[in-house]
């Protein structure tokens, strides 16, 4: 998100060699995991009761049901080669809001929201991993855990926003993943995104950080789907007077990628809407952030024109994850304010407006 940064005073198949693992990781039993890969990634029973983190998600449960993700064309695709579009939740910064991040708002996310998916935000600066990288990796660690251990997938976001150049934390950037990618490099449950919004650079610095960090999860994790910022606060360009044009003629350099999009639908209107539908037709696209407010996640909702692009995010199966979940006071926020002191996460009475409104888009 643009201007998100202060925060807020109150509180095909995949065939590579690491697969027959991952696999394995899948298999509650040999007859559920083929039963759940007939299911649709929307699966209508609701995800299992949260287990241990190193045990395998059931039948139930989206990642069970889809495995190993790929990038097959445009698409997102599942380990039986089907088009798979994931719904689901941001956190917010975890420097700030990790107490919203709890074994009862992540079962209320796996079961009662429905959700495929959940995003963990690594913020870079602002108080976040540069001041305690051991520490942070860590948590991260914990989150995407806990996301996998209800079944859901994980997106690793190494959220960079300020500086807006990428390669201003390469260094970081390739201990953190090398850290997440030995971790994970037998599970088929991440996603890596290597730079949430750059901003104040051109797509050439962007592409050739790309180039620079696939290749540090590839050695470690070759089957994983990577996910690439795009310009102007991954609006590909359009927020500082482009257009996905610049990414079409000159795409990154590797295999199994997405590219990323955000908006927040009461400042991007349809010039942005209409860039998601021309880059979608062109580039595979997962949109990483969304709000349905302006573009500081705060003020009024319009939900007229966020539901116009989720409709189109379902017509052409792009997968999403909407900003965020965590109480700050601001209306992007899903929790009523002081929620994360408490332990009742379900239902609507917790949540804002925006809560309820995107709750029942995932649940959909």
């Amino acid at each position: 998100m643009h201007q998100r940064t202060t925060p807020p005073t109150a509180p095909t198949v995949t065939t590579g060699r690491r697969g027959m693992a991952r696999k394995a990781l899948l298999a509650a039993s040999a007859l559920g995991v083929v039963t759940a890969l007939m299911a649709p990634v929307r699966a209508g029973a609701a995800p299992a009761p949260a287990s241990p983190a190193d045990t395998a998600p059931t039948a139930a449960t989206p990642l069970a049901a889809n495995g190993q993700l790929s990038v097959c064309g445009l698409q997102l695709c599942n380990a039986s080669g089907q088009a798979v579009a994931l719904n689901g939740m941001s956190t917010h910064g975890t420097q700030w809001y990790a107490q919203c991040v709890t074994d009862g708002s992540l079962d209320a996310l796996a079961q009662d929201w429905r959700s495929d998916v959940l995003r963990v935000s690594t913020y870079v600066q602002e108080g976040g991993y540069e001041t305690d990288p051991a520490g942070f990796t860590a948590r991260a660690q914990k989150f995407v855990d806990a996301a996998h251990a209800r079944g859901m997938y994980a997106v690793i976001d190494w959220h960079m926003l300020t500086p807006g150049d990428p390669n201003a934390n390469l260094d970081r950037a390739k201990t953190f993943f090398t850290a997440m990618a030995k971790k994970y490099k037998n599970h088929p449950g991440v996603l890596y995104e290597i730079a949430n919004e750059p901003s104040g650079v051109s797509w050439s610095a962007i592409k050739s950080y790309a180039e620079q960090i696939i290749p540090v999860i590839r050695a470690e994790d070759p089957d994983a789907v990577v996910l690439v910022g795009t310009r102007a606060w991954s609006s590909f360009g359009v927020s500082e007077g482009s257009n996905e044009s610049e990414v079409v003629n000159n795409p990154v350099n590797a295999s199994n990628i997405m590219y990323t999009f955000h908006f927040y639908s009461a400042s991007h209107r349809e010039e942005y809407l209409n860039t998601l539908d021309r880059a979608s037709d062109r580039l595979p696209v997962f949109v990483t952030e969304f709000g349905t407010q302006d573009y500081a996640g705060e003020g009024a909702n319009d939900f007229a024109m966020s539901q116009r692009y989720l409709d189109l995010m379902k017509r052409k199966k792009i997968s999403w994850t909407n900003w965020n979940y965590s109480d700050d006071h601001r209306s992007g926020a899903v929790f009523k304010t002081g929620t994360c002191n408490g332990s009742d996460w379900t239902g609507t009475g917790v949540l804002k407006e925006a809560g309820v409104w995107i709750r029942d888009r995932i649940r959909q």
